[in-house]
């Protein structure tokens, strides 16, 4: 009879649960028998580790075997224990020294040759293994950079089993040719997130510095104000007007004026796309502002997680630390609308399902674009537009009222005028200007939240902001007014005193007065008060 153990990790949603991957060998008739929850895909394991471990030239024992995967009463899925079962049988088998791999962690599939193949979420896989105080981990040669992010970690990146045998024996390591360029799962032009439901048709980059140029925008000196604005204190923003005007240009340049990542926010942001399996070859770390723009067919599932057995990460959390932006937003269904509603409060979603519950990041800036009326000339004072009043109320009711409660921007863009367009106006201020000055506002706001657990405006509680940091005495007078007539409520409110300390931090002055309150109330209200220029970010 023989007995060894190893370890591998199951993902539940971007967390990672080290399990111990048992192997046992007792005389009887040949039979290899996997338990401790695994799904179909884990259980296929048998089949493609014994074919791996003939055609690697290691024999198969022919005895009585039994593979546990402890603890079981945590959901197992994926390919990415095949490593960790083969080799506990193997040293069950007295074929290596079972001491060897006791304190491993091993990730990988393995292809019916041998060959180790890359499986997704191998950077939240190391961080659990490196929790749980494990030093050494094995892990399929093209994912081996983004294992080696996780510090204190010896990662040992691999080609086949038969590499892996040698190292493990002391034998001469045979060299194998490397066949896979890509990584699983990942379309990166026209991205489809599996599992994540039908109709996704998600869009991800990232925001680049050579990226388009936010003075390529003609003319929307408001709605570019409104951009720094929310890049500054992540404030959520409502772009409304026709088609035409800029709206989905504003947008895509959003990314661009953003502040790098943090090596923490880097970390969470690459976690959440190595389980997404959308990585690109030769960039393990995400180090720009992710920006997800999903189809307006999108389905409530592929925008908050879903799929068949456990929750894979949807759209919200495919852009977590960057840009979710939803063009034509009216177009979503109210359901897939109202989903975000939950995310939008707290930075993360929490998805239940039959096979558990899973909690995602999902601390995103959110963009909404839509159009006055469905043929979208509404507001040209009527001009050519013939929808029925009964069809624009029942088109602008698509935005709820409390998801629109939760916007702290909603700026109107207006059809860009001649002289703009030809560039007699002068053009706008550069993405490298704009993104310098949201930058200083960011480090504003950080030294003033210094020792809190806030990092930017729109995360700060209002009763802070009513009591610890106090506006300039009088500067609440016409939102106090505002709320008394029912224009706000108690969280508009607190959004347009975090507006209006995002617009003193990018104006430069200590604490709001009543023009950054009264720029705050315009920029959520859309009702003019004298305060548009007050700064000229973007102009």
């Amino acid at each position: 009879m023989g007995f060894a153990r190893t370890c591998s990790v199951a993902l539940v949603g971007v967390e990672g649960v080290v399990v111990e991957v048992q192997a046992d060998l007792e005389p009887g008739v040949a039979a290899f028998s996997l338990v401790g929850l695994p799904d179909k895909s884990l259980t296929e394991s048998r089949d493609r580790v014994r074919a791996a471990v003939v055609n690697s030239g290691a024999d198969w024992p022919q005895k009585k075997l039994t593979v546990g995967l402890s603890p079981a009463s945590v959901p197992k899925s994926g390919s990415g224990f095949d490593i960790a079962v083969a080799m506990a049988v193997l040293a069950a088998a007295e074929r290596i020294d079972p001491r060897e791999i006791a304190d491993l962690v091993m990730i990988g599939e393995l292809g019916l040759d041998g060959r180790v193949r890359p499986v997704r979420g191998v950077l939240p896989a190391v961080l659990a293994a490196a929790e749980a105080g494990y030093h050494q981990v094995v892990v399929p040669e093209q994912t081996a950079a983004e294992a080696a992010l996780v510090p204190g970690i010896s990662v040992l990146g691999v080609r086949s089993l038969r590499q892996l045998i040698a190292v493990l024996t002391g034998a001469e390591v045979p060299e194998e040719e490397q066949r896979e360029k890509g990584r699983p799962d990942a379309i990166l032009s026209g991205l489809m997130v599996p599992g994540a439901g039908a109709g996704t048709g998600l869009a991800v980059g990232d925001g680049e510095g050579n990226g388009p140029d936010l003075a390529d925008v003609a003319g929307q000196s408001g709605a570019r104000t409104a951009l720094a604005v929310a890049a500054a204190g992540r404030h959520h923003l409502l772009l409304h007007g026709p088609p035409g005007a800029g709206k989905t240009m504003l947008a895509e340049r959003l990314p661009s004026i953003l502040p790098p990542l943090t090596r923490q926010e880097s970390l969470e942001v690459t976690a959440v796309h190595s389980v997404a399996g959308i990585l690109p070859p030769g960039e393990p770390l995400v180090r720009t502002p992710p920006y997800c723009a999903p189809h307006h067919s999108a389905t409530m599932q592929s925008l908050v997680g879903g799929g068949n057995g456990l929750p894979r990460p949807g759209a919200v959390s495919l852009a977590h630390r960057g840009v979710l932006f939803l063009d034509e937003a009216p177009e979503f269904s109210g359901r897939a609308l109202d989903s975000l509603r939950q995310p939008l409060e707290s930075g993360h979603v929490v998805v239940a399902r039959s096979a558990g519950v899973v909690r995602l990041p999902a601390r995103f800036l959110m963009i909404l674009a839509a159009n006055p009326c469905p043929c979208g000339r509404h507001t040209l004072h009527g001009v050519g537009c013939e929808c029925p009043p009964s069809v624009i109320r029942r088109y602008q009711a698509r935005l709820s009222g409390p998801l629109l409660d939760r916007v702290d921007l909603r700026v109107g863009v207006e059809p860009v005028q001649r002289a703009d367009l030809m560039g007699q106006g002068g053009r706008g201020d550069s993405t490298e200007k704009v993104a310098g000055r949201v930058r200083e506002a960011r480090e504003r706001a950080a030294a003033r939240l210094d020792g809190t657990p806030w990092t930017t405006n729109s995360e700060v509680p209002g009763h802070e902001l009513r009591t610890r940091w106090q506006v300039a005495p009088g500067a609440l007078g016409a939102a106090e007014r505002d709320m008394e007539r029912g224009l706000l409520t108690a969280r508009g409110l607190d959004r347009v005193l975090r507006v209006a300390w995002t617009v003193a931090d990018l104006a430069g002055c200590d604490r709001p007065d009543v023009r950054h309150v009264d720029l705050a109330l315009e920029l959520r209200t859309g009702i003019a008060r004298g305060a548009s220029e007050l700064i000229g970010v973007g102009s």
